[in-house]
């Protein structure tokens, strides 16, 4: 009864489904390598073939030598070492070609999912933390990529390894064949209680362990912050705390793999016994020889043993499968729709235009009512207003990152037509965002991030705009002086003005500055303004702002507060 509402449990919220869907999604990449995983299985099977060979073959070895029967000792020696060196090799070759199936599935569901991320809506993605995602990049593709390229081959080679000795006791002793099944059906019957605990299990750690990653990777970002309010002690406590619920976790998960683990070992053990003690009795009746006894203790064994590996792949089942659920839950989140609208491009310059624009996130209280906003080719707007009013949101408006919930957002061209804000408008757009957005590598191949086939000429030209021209040229190596990572000469106002630069090369007509000269002084931050409505790699230029020196040479200035803007006359 208890078993059958289970079932039900699960059907009617809809878990064998989602099993269902999570099998099919790893054995697509079964399919995909299906020649590499025969050949795999294949050689299990001819390992297993080889050691069950040499069982029969000690029989044969040992009542020869009972008997000495001489003319058939080395034959037998002979295959029983022959099969034994054979099921060697052939585990040797099998893992070696299941490792480098295993890291091509591995590197492959890697990309697939950092790909799936890139091109992932914005929107959609907010509900993960960076360092959950990352958990599902390394270890949940790890878990899966081991599934395809042991699973099915462990598991045909356990089928084969316990139908070959069952088989074989059979033609010799059925009743003893019948002896070692007596584990069979218990096992079987307490499989299903340990699916539905294992699963419930492994998802918690999964989960918990995910925020270990996130906590880890969060406090490593800003670590300066940190030092700087002398925190270390508070964010340490924190660590312990995280770091304990994961332990909790582990070893809850571990009690009952233990427990369970102990359980199947008894059962073989009974098993185990019962052959035993049946083979001795048959011996001492004179039933079978001394070579029988050695094979049938030897098979009882084998017999136990493919039948708990059988048993010992659930957990196995499950980890993989609770791993491609957490992946396909990233993969199956809804693309940015990147396809360009017809006609755009055509123009060559554009007006951006917000009018009546109404935004909220999913779970928060409006952020912009009846916004209305406008920049035109050739000028350069201020945004200004404080912290937390929507200004960064209205620049992800502007990006196509996410979509206005009223009201309209879009390019103008000169012919009149409109083209909405989206993913595919991006590219008509340059963005510096806060902060130091500096990647490891050296300064040349920082700045063609945005276009790798940039000359070295164009290079300097976007530097000298951006005023960073004379400090690049003064680093090391200049162009080719690493930066980031481990690098720290570079200070906030050096790098916003590398920032500046690689924004420059997209060639994008509107540049989108998200407090980018923050940490430029008044008079460097007004030339290197000037600079660029001056330089023609831009049309128009949008400053997020709290200083006035941005403001004063600005062709109008906006204003943001509860959500409206507002523009600021004079």
């Amino acid at each position: 009864m208890n078993a059958y509402r289970w079932i039900r449990e699960k059907i009617e919220n809809g878990r064998f489904r989602d099993l269902a869907d999570e099998c099919l999604w790893v054995w697509q990449y079964i399919c995909r390598y299906r020649g590499v995983v025969l050949v795999h299985v294949l050689l299990g099977v001819l390992g297993i073939l080889m050691s069950l060979g040499s069982s029969v073959a000690s029989k044969f070895l040992i009542d020869a030598v009972i008997g000495y029967d001489s003319s058939v000792i080395g034959l037998a020696a002979a295959l029983m070492i022959g099969m034994r060196l054979g099921n060697i090799g052939m585990k040797s070759i099998s893992t070696r070609i299941g490792a480098s199936l295993n890291i091509r599935v591995q590197t492959e569901i890697q990309g697939e999912i950092y790909r799936r991320i890139l091109a992932t809506d914005w929107q959609s993605l907010e509900q993960f933390r960076s360092g959950d995602l990352l958990n599902r990049i390394s270890s949940d593709a790890t878990a899966v990529s081991g599934g395809v390229t042991n699973f099915i081959p462990s598991l045909i080679s356990c089928g084969v390894q316990f139908v070959g000795a069952f088989l074989i006791i059979l033609v010799y002793d059925p009743v003893m064949a019948v002896i070692a099944l007596v584990g069979v059906p218990v096992t079987g019957l307490s499989s299903t209680f340990l699916v539905r605990r294992m699963r419930s299990h492994n998802r918690e750690m999964k989960d918990v362990y995910s925020d270990v990653v996130s906590f880890q990777q969060e406090s490593l970002q800003n670590m300066i912050s940190i030092k700087a309010f002398g925190v270390m002690d508070r964010f340490g406590q924190q660590m312990g705390q995280v770091q304990q619920r994961y332990r909790d976790k582990y070893l809850e998960y571990s009690r009952f793999s233990v427990w369970t683990s102990a359980l199947m070992s008894l059962l073989s053990l009974l098993a185990y016994i019962s052959c035993f003690g049946w083979g001795v009795y048959r011996l001492w009746k004179g039933a079978i020889s001394y070579g029988e006894m050695t094979m049938f203790l030897q098979l009882s064994s084998t017999l136990g043993a493919a039948f708990s590996s059988i048993i010992g792949l659930v957990p196995t089942a499950i980890s993989v499968t609770t791993s491609a659920g957490r992946i396909m839950a990233v993969v199956g989140l809804p693309e940015e729709q990147t396809d360009a609208q017809d006609g755009f491009e055509e123009e060559e310059s554009y007006t951006l235009s917000l009018s009546g624009v109404d935004f909220a996130y999913q779970s928060g209280a409006p952020v912009l009512r009846q916004a209305e906003f406008e920049a035109k080719p050739g000028e350069l707007v201020s945004l200004t207003g404080p912290s937390g009013e929507g200004k960064t949101t209205l620049l992800r408006i502007m990006l196509g990152l996410v979509l206005p919930s009223a009201g309209q957002a879009c390019l103008v061209g000169k012919s009149g037509r409109s083209y909405p804000l989206s993913a595919a408008t991006r590219r008509m757009f340059g963005y510096v965002p806060q902060g130091n957005q500096i990647f490891s590598g050296t300064v040349a191949e920082n700045l063609r991030v945005t276009r790798p086939d940039a000359t070295d000429e164009e290079l300097i030209r976007a530097l000298k705009v951006a005023c960073a021209y004379e400090f690049v040229m003064a680093l090391p190596g200049g162009l080719d002086h690493v930066i980031g990572g481990r690098d720290k000469r570079l200070s906030e106002g050096q790098a916003q003005r590398l920032a500046v630069a690689r924004a420059l090369l997209k060639r994008a007509p509107i540049l989108l500055l998200d407090e980018a000269t923050s940490a430029l002084d008044m008079e460097l931050e007004t030339e290197l303004l000037r600079n660029l409505m001056e330089s023609g790699l831009v049309h128009t230029c949008i400053l997020v702002t709290h200083r006035p020196a941005g403001k004063a040479i600005c062709s109008r200035s906006y204003y943001i507060r509860d959500g409206a803007i507002r523009e600021e006359m004079g």
